[in-house]
C-alpha cells in the first residue's frame, strides 16, 4: 500500500464529470481566472492521479476540496473523487463551507471517501489523524478573534490523536501547523506528545509557498501538498 497526498483541489463542477469529453466539464469558479498555472487543473489532477495511484493505495486530501457553499452543490465534486482509484481520506479546508454537519457530509461522500473530524482512520498499524487547523499565534495575520478558533482546532486535533490510541500516526491539516516564522505552536506540542511522525498540509499557494516548513523539524516529517505546488500530481508520502 502506498500513501499519497494532494490538497487544495478547488473543484467547482457544474454537473457530473464526463471523463470522455473534458470540454463539457464546466466549472463555475475556474481557478485559471485567478492564476493561469491552474489551467485545466481538474483534468490534470484526474490524469496524474490515475497514473500513479492504484486501487489499493490511499490518498490524503488536506482540505479545500470544493468551492461549493452548500452540500448539494458539492455533490458533483465529491462524486469526482469517487471516479478516482484508491481510498481517499480528507479533512476540511477553510473554503469547504459545504462541510457543516459531519454526518451529512459523510452520507454524501462516495464509498471510497472518508472524512475526518474529531476521529481518525486506521490503516492497520498506521493511523491517519487530523483537523483543519488555523493560523497560529504571533503570525503576521493572527488577530485577537483568531485565538478562539485556534484553540478549538487544538481541541479537535487532540481528540483525533487520542482516538487513534497506540500505533504510528500521520496527521493531515489544511493550514501549516506554525506561523510563517516557524515558531513552536500548540500543534507542534501535540505532535510531540502523541509521537506524530509525519504531517501533510496545504493552503499555501504561489509566492506563499516560500513560507513552507522544512522537510524535517522537531523530529517530524513535513510535506506541503497544495495541488499547484505539486504540479497537480499526488505526492508519495509513505509505502507500507
Amino acid at each position: 500500500m502506498n500513501i499519497f497526498a494532494i490538497g487544495d483541489l478547488h473543484l467547482s463542477f457544474k454537473q457530473n464529470v464526463n471523463v470522455e469529453n473534458w470540454d463539457k466539464n464546466e466549472q463555475y469558479k475556474p481557478m485559471e481566472e485567478v492564476d493561469k498555472s491552474w489551467h485545466d487543473h481538474a483534468r490534470r489532477i484526474y490524469e496524474n492521479w490515475r497514473r500513479v495511484v492504484g486501487e489499493d493505495d490511499v490518498v490524503l486530501v488536506p482540505g479545500d476540496i470544493s468551492w461549493a457553499m452548500r452540500l448539494e452543490e458539492a455533490r458533483t465534486d465529491l462524486d469526482f473523487l469517487g471516479l478516482l482509484p484508491g481510498r481517499v481520506i480528507c479533512v476540511q479546508g477553510n473554503h469547504d463551507y459545504w462541510w457543516q454537519s459531519i454526518s451529512r457530509a459523510r452520507a454524501a461522500a462516495p464509498a471510497n471517501v472518508q472524512l475526518i473530524q474529531n476521529d481518525h482512520v486506521g490503516l492497520g498499524g498506521l493511523n491517519i489523524c487530523g483537523t483543519r487547523g488555523w493560523i497560529c499565534p504571533n503570525g503576521a495575520y493572527f488577530r485577537e478573534q483568531d485565538e478562539k478558533i485556534y484553540r478549538r482546532e487544538l481541541i479537535r486535533m487532540e481528540n483525533s490523536l487520542q482516538s487513534a490510541g497506540a500505533g504510528r500516526k500521520i496527521v493531515m491539516m489544511h493550514y501549516m501547523p506554525t506561523n510563517e516564522k516557524h515558531e513552536y505552536s500548540g500543534f507542534i506540542e501535540l505532535f510531540e506528545k502523541y509521537a506524530v511522525e509525519t504531517v501533510v498540509y496545504g493552503h499555501l499557494h504561489a509566492r506563499a509557498c516560500r513560507y513552507r516548513l522544512p522537510d524535517r523539524a522537531w523530529g517530524i516529517n513535513f510535506h506541503l501538498t497544495s495541488a499547484d505546488y505539486l504540479s497537480f500530481s499526488p505526492k508519495s508520502i509513505l509505502t507500507l
